[in-house]
């Protein structure tokens, strides 16, 4: 899976190569069986990576109506964290959840025995920290099942183009591959989409994205406590930052690629374009007992093609304002794109620039079986498994990743990023990720005093970002 992909020249070139992908693979269908579930088939499903959003993604997938999905296999690297996804999913939904001791599997290699566990047609879920994302979609793509992915997809040039290129032969084949980018599946931002499109509040010259919060998962990390720790599972320094992932740039992307992906993703798709390049800013505050690499507050400015603007806003701060929200201003008019999280309803149209009642021109209206987005985004897969219809959201999953990591090392830098100097470059945060064991080092270490490398924008000059703190 390390072997080196030919940089892309541009981000033209980038967009071109895998929207040529995209069509080829609707062609395919023509000449090329795809891999699927009839309509009355059991579709089964195994789980790799047992935290919370795989929790949560298995039920989605166990709640769909029709034919049984079930449970049939389980991995993750920590015991304690399988058994209460287990018992958790086993307490929802027994008639599902048929994993046996012998299908629970307990290590790193463990992907490749539960991905082992399914039939063709099948779905492998893979909620892991994202590092580990390409090494399990090239083992799915192998065994040509069915793939259910977190985001972010990347946090790096060459896992970025690692990833398309491992999508031609997952096109190829055929296979069914959604991504957690839940955005694109929510029934409101659909509709606000169309009516974009349709230029009901004009032409795009500004998109505002905000998520404000307390602290949240793991983005801030005091010290590891060393190989004799009484925390759960006794972890080594390596399993520790995985439970740590938002922690830690090569596990996660840190909590900008983890946390602030939706808004960015999803207006980006408002005005159907990526960002061009980014400029940021962002610092630590009030951090001497944390070793982490986060900032905990970011301001990116993006800038698309034809000059319009998208701002993202994130802090990670106790005691500050919290905003948590998305909007589009158009030449006409404006919207609200979610209105509290990534997807929050309603969505909503204005005349003019003041969201005010009596500018309203449209708000959503979603019936109640398809208001959550990470339903809706099983709902579409599962259809397109059992209708054997093309579905394959790699492409923007990695785009939206590059832009995302563009604003990210935009902030870490204090330089301007170009999407192709992101999509491009060569630094590797984690080239071993399939050779990691119980017993690996992990791929960043900390100094004499337990503290990791942070950002220091402006200190380093240079296109070599390695210098800087990875």
């Amino acid at each position: 899976m390390n072997n080196p992909q030919p940089p892309l020249s541009s981000r033209r070139d980038f967009l071109k190569t895998s929207g040529q992908i995209a069509a080829a693979s609707a062609l395919a269908g023509v000449s090329i069986p795809f891999v699927h579930a009839a309509s009355s088939e059991t579709i089964n499903i195994a789980l790799v990576g047992c935290g919370g959003r795989g929790t949560g993604a298995a039920k989605n997938a166990m709640d769909q109506t029709g034919p049984p999905i079930n449970l049939v296999a389980m991995a993750d690297i920590f015991e304690h964290r399988m058994k209460g996804s287990h018992d958790s999913l086993k307490r929802a939904l027994p008639n599902n959840v048929k994993v046996s001791e012998d299908t629970k599997f307990i290590g790193f290699d463990g992907y490749k025995k539960a991905i082992d566990c399914l039939k063709k047609g099948d779905v492998a879920i893979f909620t892991t920290p994202m590092a580990f994302r390409a090494v399990h979609f090239k083992y799915a793509i192998e065994k040509g099942v069915n793939i259910f992915m977190e985001k972010p997809v990347t946090a790096d040039g060459p896992k970025s183009r690692l990833m398309l290129k491992l999508n031609e032969e997952a096109l190829k084949k055929g296979l069914k591959v959604g991504v957690g980018l839940n955005s694109r599946h929510s029934r409101a931002l659909q509709e606000l989409h169309k009516r974009v499109q349709d230029g009901e509040i004009g032409d795009i010259m500004l998109m505002r994205g905000y998520r404000m919060s307390p602290p949240i998962g793991s983005a801030f990390s005091e010290k590891y406590p060393g190989p004799d720790n009484n925390l759960p599972g006794k972890p080594t320094e390596l399993q520790w930052q995985i439970s740590r992932f938002h922690s830690f740039i090569w596990a996660s992307g840190g909590c900008f690629s983890d946390f602030y992906i939706h808004h960015i993703d999803h207006l980006s798709w408002m005005k159907n374009a990526w960002p061009v390049k980014a400029q940021a800013l962002g610092g630590r505050h009030y951090r001497d007992n944390y070793v982490d690499q986060n900032f905990d507050s970011y301001a990116v400015e993006y800038t698309f093609e034809d000059g319009a603007k998208l701002y993202m806003d994130g802090r990670c701060m106790i005691g500050a304002n919290q905003i948590y929200s998305s909007y589009v201003h158009g030449t006409k008019g404006m919207a609200i794109a979610a209105k509290s999280g990534d997807t929050g309803l309603p969505s909503s149209t204005f005349k003019g620039q003041n969201p005010s009642k009596s500018n309203l021109i449209w708000t959503s209206d979603v019936p109640k079986n398809e208001v959550e987005s990470h339903f809706n985004e099983w709902t579409d897969l599962i259809d397109a498994i059992r209708s054997d219809k093309p579905f394959n959201e790699v492409k923007y999953g990695v785009e939206a990743s590059v832009v995302t990591s563009m604003g990210r090392m935009a902030a870490h830098t204090g330089q301007e990023i170009t999407f192709d100097e992101m999509l491009n470059h060569e630094h590797e945060y984690c080239p071993n990720a399939d050779k990691l064991t119980m017993d690996s080092p992990p791929p960043l270490l900390s100094d004499k005093d337990g503290k990791y490398p942070v950002p220091t924008p402006g200190l380093k000059k240079g296109k070599n970002w390695q210098e800087w703190y990875v």
